[in-house]
């Protein structure tokens, strides 16, 4: 019997006292996820432009929740929040980049304003929080950073006009950060979700199969990190459908793409 492969990661199955930062965490998948590891134990940092709804989520999550308001857009903003935790805690065990936002746009209904706004937040913003980390764990030889993508970066959907390459990007940017930092001790995780209902998702006037819940999505993401997992997909019964399809040869993942999604 072939031998089972080794983690990618660092698995995280413990999570008393580990001190977590999320950022994008005043509703959906990142409230979930603060919620679901405060309740294993973590002290919990959550972080969004939205101050009341952080605020919500902190007394869900008890007297181990740090509330930290930032506009990811602001890098002066990650910084503050990163020597404040770290001011507070001594140090961060993992970092969760969630913040995105996101516009269904097809192709002649594209803005320059949508256009940035989406790559600002989705790609920008995420790349420059990293930066503010990477020398910090890549010094002490440990921690972990957790990126957010999507499916829709794995290949060209309709409405994903801006989206879709965003999370491409980030999911080639969580690539490239597994080789450079996995050898020096810091994990990287991507996590690519279906749908789950948001208040993003909620834009969309189409049917989305295989809708999960947030809780659905932290308890899968939590799930990953305890495997040690560098890609957490799910659900996979339509992740595993997507990675099928974008192996295809364009002259068929094209025809098929619209056949699926009628449009």
């Amino acid at each position: 019997m072939m031998a089972l492969l080794p983690p990618m990661n660092r698995p995280i199955r413990d999570w008393q006292g580990q001190r977590v930062w999320i950022v994008g965490a005043s509703s959906g998948i990142g409230a979930a996820l603060a919620r679901a590891l405060a309740v294993r134990g973590a002290w919990v940092a959550v972080s969004a432009r939205n101050r009341e709804a952080l605020q919500a989520v902190a007394a869900d999550c008890g007297i181990s929740a740090v509330v930290e308001p930032l506009d990811l857009t602001m890098p002066d903003d990650f910084l503050r929040v990163r020597d404040a935790l770290l001011m507070r805690w001594g140090r961060l065990d993992l970092v969760v980049f969630n913040a995105g936002t996101y516009r269904p746009l097809r192709a002649w209904s594209l803005t320059i304003p949508a256009i940035r706004e989406t790559l600002q937040t989705n790609l920008l913003g995420t790349m420059e929080g990293v930066a503010a980390l990477a020398p910090m764990f890549s010094a002490q030889g440990a921690g972990a950073i957790a990126l957010v993508g999507s499916v829709a970066g794995y290949g060209g959907l309709p409405k994903a006009t801006v989206y879709g390459p965003s999370k491409a990007a980030l999911i080639n940017f969580a690539e490239t950060l597994y080789l450079d930092l996995a050898p020096r001790g810091v994990s990287v995780f991507l996590v690519n979700p279906g749908f789950v209902a948001t208040p993003l998702t909620a834009q969309n006037d189409f049917h989305m199969p295989a809708l999960l819940t947030p809780e659905q999505a932290a308890e899968a993401m939590i799930a990953g990190f305890a495997r040690g997992a560098f890609e957490i997909h799910f659900p996979k019964r339509f992740t595993g459908v997507l990675k099928l399809l974008s192996l295809l040869p364009r002259r068929l993942y094209f025809p098929l793409i619209r056949k699926v999604t009628g449009l």
